[in-house]
């Protein structure tokens, strides 16, 4: 179909092996630009391994997989400008402030208009007032406010998130949800176990078992665009 939404993720039969044992399985899933996908399972379903496998921190052992039009495999600059992404750990640097993190990412990701851009998402999230502080002496909470705006500040195109809503408190989960969540127009794959707050931004789920996808309410409704060049 000619007016189908172009896909932000495509993998085939993506695999991820450790010690002979597949943590994750012949997943391929197809998520259309924009859409909102939960990532569920139980623990130890591989949720953590795929999202590591889109975000290019781990290779697959097998398998394909494409992002924004744009092939795992490049692992290029482009490929990681067009990505968001949001681990459990909070991936900063602890020594320097909230200031100084967003300052050193947005030189990794050539933002243009940085100063603005930064003091734009500290405001939004509430660290403003602590922007000099050293992000070590940050609650857990305010760590995750802070890699929030880690994973925005290069506009990403496409957010991948490993429970998102970890140490967020009410005001920081509507924050969550306002910027990432439910942003328009961003793709966004989350894991996450908190099944009851779904319903409230996805629009799509991927449940995986055991490293295979168990269920996917996204793939099914995108027409196959067959075998790529």
């Amino acid at each position: 179909m000619s007016d189908a939404a172009p896909l932000a993720i495509d993998t085939r039969a993506l695999t991820r092996r450790y010690a002979g044992v597949d943590v994750v399985r012949d997943v391929t899933v197809r998520v259309p630009a924009g859409r909102k996908v939960a990532l569920t399972g139980s623990n130890g379903a591989g949720k953590t391994t795929l999202l590591s496998l889109l975000s290019t921190l781990v290779q697959p052992t097998s398998g394909e997989a494409w992002i924004a039009g744009r092939s795992l495999g490049e692992r290029s600059a482009a490929l990681r400008r067009s990505l968001g992404v949001l681990r459990h750990s909070p991936m900063l640097y602890e020594a320097l402030s909230p200031l100084e993190n967003l300052e050193f990412f947005a030189r990794l990701y050539h933002v243009p208009d940085a100063a603005t851009r930064i003091e734009e998402l500290l405001r939004l999230l509430g660290l403003w007032r602590r922007r000099h502080e050293p992000a070590s002496i940050l609650s857990r909470g305010t760590h995750q406010r802070l890699s929030i705006a880690r994973a925005l500040v290069h506009r990403p195109a496409v957010l991948l998130l490993d429970e998102p809503e970890t140490g967020l408190d009410p005001e920081g989960i509507a924050l969550l949800d306002e910027l990432m969540l439910r942003a328009p127009g961003v793709t966004v794959l989350a894991a996450t176990h908190r099944v009851d707050r779904i319903e409230a931004w996805a629009d799509g789920v991927i449940r995986l078992d055991r490293g295979r996808v168990a269920e996917d309410t996204v793939s099914a409704s995108v027409p196959h665009a067959g075998a790529r060049a």
